[in-house]
C-alpha cells in the first residue's frame, strides 16, 4: 500500500485549520500529521514532523507564510509547500512562487482542488488558482525571449505544461516515453532559467506560447 501523504496545516485561525483538517480527512491517501498557528511554529513543526506537504496561509502574524516558506525550503528542501490565501494578491503570490511554492490556492477552492494541489505538490508538480495566475501574469515584467533557444519539441512540451498536463499525459499526447518528457522538461527549465514548472507555465502563458501554433 502506498504511504499516505503527510500534511502539515498552517493558519493563524483555528477554525480554518479545523475546517481544513475535516476536509482532508475525507480524502483517501492524505493524512494531516500536525498544525501550526504562525510561521515560526510552522518552521519548527515542519522540522520535527517531516511532512511531505505543508498547506500554509500567506498572511500571518510574526513570520508570515512567505518567509516561513523560505525557511522550510532551506531546512527541509524535500518538503513541498502549497500556499493558501483569501485573496489574489499578485505581489505576495509572486514572492511565494519565487521563494519556491509548489502551489498557490485561494481559500474558496473546492475540497477536490485542495486535495489535487496537495497530490500534485507531492509529485513535484505545481498548481495555481486561475485568478492567482492571471494576477501573476499582469505583475511579472517581460524578460528577454529566452524561449528562442527551445527546440520545436521543447516548445510543444512547454505548451502542454502551461495547460496543466502531467508528464505522463504529455508523453501520451506526444507519443513519447515519460523519461524523454522528463528530459525535455529539465532542458526547458534550464533554458528559461526558471526553477520549476510553475514558473515555466507562467512564462509560457505570458509569452503566449501556450497557444497552439
Amino acid at each position: 500500500m502506498t504511504p499516505a501523504i503527510r500534511v502539515l496545516l498552517v493558519d493563524d485561525h483555528p477554525v480554518v485549520r479545523q475546517g481544513l483538517r475535516a476536509l482532508l480527512s475525507t480524502q483517501e491517501g492524505i493524512e494531516v500529521v500536525g498544525e501550526a498557528g504562525d510561521g515560526e511554529a510552522a518552521v519548527a513543526v515542519a522540522e520535527r514532523l517531516s511532512p511531505d506537504v505543508v498547506l500554509m496561509d500567506v498572511v500571518m502574524p510574526g513570520i508570515d507564510g512567505v518567509e516561513a516558506l523560505r525557511l522550510i525550503g532551506q531546512r527541509r528542501p524535500q518538503t513541498r509547500v502549497v500556499m493558501l490565501t483569501s485573496y489574489a494578491d499578485e505581489r505576495r503570490a509572486m514572492e511565494a512562487v519565487d521563494a519556491g511554492a509548489s502551489g498557490f490556492l485561494l481559500k474558496d477552492a473546492s475540497p477536490r482542488d485542495v486535495a489535487a494541489a496537495i497530490r500534485a505538490a507531492h509529485r513535484g508538480e505545481a498548481v495555481l488558482h486561475p485568478a492567482v495566475a492571471a494576477k501573476l501574469l499582469a505583475e511579472r515584467r517581460r524578460p528577454p525571449a529566452a524561449h528562442a533557444d527551445l527546440t520545436a519539441r521543447e516548445l510543444e512540451v512547454l505548451r502542454l505544461i502551461a495547460r496543466g498536463l502531467q508528464n505522463k499525459q504529455i508523453a501520451a499526447q506526444l507519443h513519447l516515453s515519460e523519461k524523454t518528457v522528463k528530459t525535455h522538461v529539465s532542458a526547458i527549465l534550464r533554458k528559461l532559467d526558471v526553477s520549476d514548472r510553475t514558473q515555466a507555465a507562467i512564462y509560457a502563458v505570458r509569452e503566449r506560447l501556450a497557444e497552439p501554433g
